[in-house]
């Protein structure tokens, strides 16, 4: 299964524009609250360094894309609806929202630095809005609907645990499933909490939203996108959310300028691969007085200051540090680097950083998992055992009972 990334954070930040961006559908974009009425659901990609340029050779991508030596993984992107405050209550389309966000592995929290949004959600003038509050705002809904469904089903958590059906933390994780919860979330969100030396019927109200609070952070880790950078006040709101809400990254970031560049470059009038820092004119003469208006002002505004558009990088420190995925390429050949048609490093995987080869047999075909004997390094030839630790860059064989011979 891909990884799969939701965005979150209230209305008119520009959670659609990077949705769009990042996954190049069309998405509606308009300023009011609510544009977004249902999750759209879109395939963006992960950025990494191809092996096909350490190792000299010419890929022939299946499930990916290599551009100029760059490996474009595909992952699962959701734009959920703007929150607004009272949303674990259900209020506007919060119980919508945070359902599809309990299956994502983690999340995109878009935020406007230049404080063009008010309390509400609605446009409002460029440094009028916290966003710094912003944030809070739309956290303090996900931490209070995690304690609003373990609050529900407290008879059923103590029960379980006085009849010694479950220990605490396996009762927690069952009631918290659906959120893709899982047993070593809770146990460390317990440490991390304080409440491990308290029994769960002595747990006040402060206890369970410090429990929640941890909670989601583990099992729903995210990065934070400051986004219109472009916009005056921006650079200064930035500097506050990197202070205030450290260690959690702040990407800066300008999701219409990216949305600019790749559609710019699906009509061929530049070159430009996402996440780069510069791109190229094809031909000034077939470019409109707006057009170049448009590319000069990200080029002044955006790339000379900060390097990237921030959508590509956002994707990518999410995935790879946060989440610490590891890219396994596996091949049937080893020696060709090939699958059985011929084709040079055909797949590529995110693996998890404790993936194992047996994770990956299983990742490729189940069946493939239940027959295998071991993996083979492509790069040594060495023998690995089902419970080798993957690690990233690996090019891995996986030898079943029917490769014998």
């Amino acid at each position: 299964m891909p990884v799969r990334i939701g965005i979150i954070g209230k209305t008119n930040t520009g959670k659609t524009t990077f949705f769009n961006a990042a996954t190049m559908l069309s998405g509606r974009i308009d300023k009011f609250p609510f544009t977004t009425k249902t999750p759209q659901r879109g395939i963006g990609y992960a950025k990494t360094l191809c092996v096909c340029r350490e190792l000299g050779v010419k890929d022939n991508p299946k499930n990916s894309v290599c551009i100029n030596g760059w490996r474009f993984i595909p992952i699962e992107i959701v734009d959920l609806p703007g929150l607004v405050k009272d949303a674990w209550k259900g209020k506007g389309l919060g119980n919508e929202f945070l359902s599809v966000a309990a299956q994502t592995d983690a999340l995109i929290h878009m935020v406007d630095a230049s404080g063009s949004v008010d309390a509400d959600g609605n446009i409002a003038e460029p440094g009028t809005g916290d966003p710094v509050q912003d944030f809070y705002d739309i956290e303090r809904e996900l931490v209070m609907w995690i304690a609003k469904i373990i609050e529900s089903k407290r008879k059923y958590v103590e029960k379980t645990i006085e009849t010694r059906r479950d220990t605490l933390k396996g009762a927690l994780a069952s009631v918290l499933t659906g959120l893709k919860v899982k047993e070593e979330h809770v146990a460390q969100a317990i440490e991390a909490s304080n409440t491990k030396s308290k029994a769960f019927h002595d747990w006040t109200e402060d206890d369970l939203l410090k429990f929640s609070e941890v909670l989601r952070r583990i099992a729903k880790p995210s990065v934070i996108v400051a986004n219109k950078m472009d916009i005056p006040m921006a650079e200064k709101n930035y500097s506050r959310m990197v202070e205030a809400l450290s260690p959690i990254p702040v990407i800066p970031a300008s999701a219409e300028a990216e949305l600019i560049l790749r559609k710019a470059e699906k009509s061929g009038l530049i070159s430009y691969v996402p996440g780069e820092e510069v791109f190229q004119v094809a031909d000034q003469s077939k470019l409109t007085e707006k057009q170049k208006w448009a590319l000069n002002y990200i080029q002044e505004r955006v790339l000379n200051k900060w390097w990237w558009t921030g959508v590509q990088f956002a994707i990518n420190v999410l995935v790879f540090k946060v989440l610490r995925m590891n890219v396994v390429y596996p091949v049937e050949d080893e020696r060709r680097l090939s699958d059985k048609h011929g084709n040079v490093l055909p797949d590529v995987f995110l693996m998890s950083y404790d993936a194992t080869a047996l994770d990956l047999a299983n990742e490729i075909h189940t069946e493939l998992g239940k027959t295998m004997i071991c993996a083979i390094d492509a790069r040594t030839g060495l023998r690995l055992p089902k419970d080798y630790k993957l690690r990233d860059r690996d090019i891995i064989k996986i030898v079943a009972t029917s490769h014998r011979g």
